[in-house]
């Protein structure tokens, strides 16, 4: 496979994946970004090498994935990047360089939304499921409902919690079989990164 081939079906990936993961096709700056293109007129025409090799339709300008190379929901998978990791006891930095990039099924991982995953660290919710070292399933969104499994950022540094509001006031609360771990009463500025959906099987 030579240097232009690679590059075509690093696009191709790369315009799956994000219709897939937010439902949008990229644009061609986005796409000549990723592969290295600096002119929409190289995108142009790698977009025309996919479609001659059957993998996409570029008809008017407008990018479309053919139906009988996208696979059956049930074998559908998106890239979801590991961006480091977070704790399940006291907060700790979640680092956001990316890891690795992991295969995850639109079960999980459904199209619309924006997803990373996390590695846990500490057992302050495996009463709710997430134990030491299991990776997280994050859907990236700023707010929650009562009771979310939340990955909530203060003064830069990250935890893993269930989200609850008590007379206004946010509180983060463990859910362990330990009972060293105690619930975050937040009187500063925090963020939510995300909502927690599910652990996945560590492929490593």
């Amino acid at each position: 496979m030579n240097r232009t081939e690679r590059k075509d079906l690093e696009g191709y990936a790369f315009i799956r994946n994000e219709i897939m993961h937010t439902g949008v096709t990229p644009s061609l700056r986005n796409i000549g970004r990723v592969v290295g293109y600096k002119s929409p007129r190289s995108v142009q025409l790698m977009l025309e090498r996919l479609q001659r090799m059957g993998l996409l339709r570029y008809e008017s300008g407008k990018i479309r994935l053919n139906q009988r190379n996208t696979p059956s929901m049930s074998e559908q998978t998106v890239e979801v990047p590991l961006v480091g990791s977070v704790t399940c006891g006291s907060p700790a930095l979640a680092e956001q360089d990316v890891q690795a990039v992991i295969q995850v099924s639109v079960k999980l991982a459904k199209p619309g939304h924006r997803y990373f995953l996390l590695r846990a660290s500490g057992n302050s919710m495996n009463k709710s499921g997430i134990s030491d070292g299991d990776l997280v399933l994050v859907r990236q969104q700023a707010t929650a409902n009562e009771g979310d499994k939340v990955v909530a950022l203060i003064d830069d540094e990250a935890t893993i919690k269930h989200f609850h509001r008590e007379r206004g006031i946010v509180v983060l609360k463990p859910n362990s079989t330990g009972n060293q771990f105690m619930p975050i009463v937040l009187s500063n500025e925090f963020l939510i990164q995300g909502v927690v959906v599910n652990t996945i099987p560590d492929p490593f």
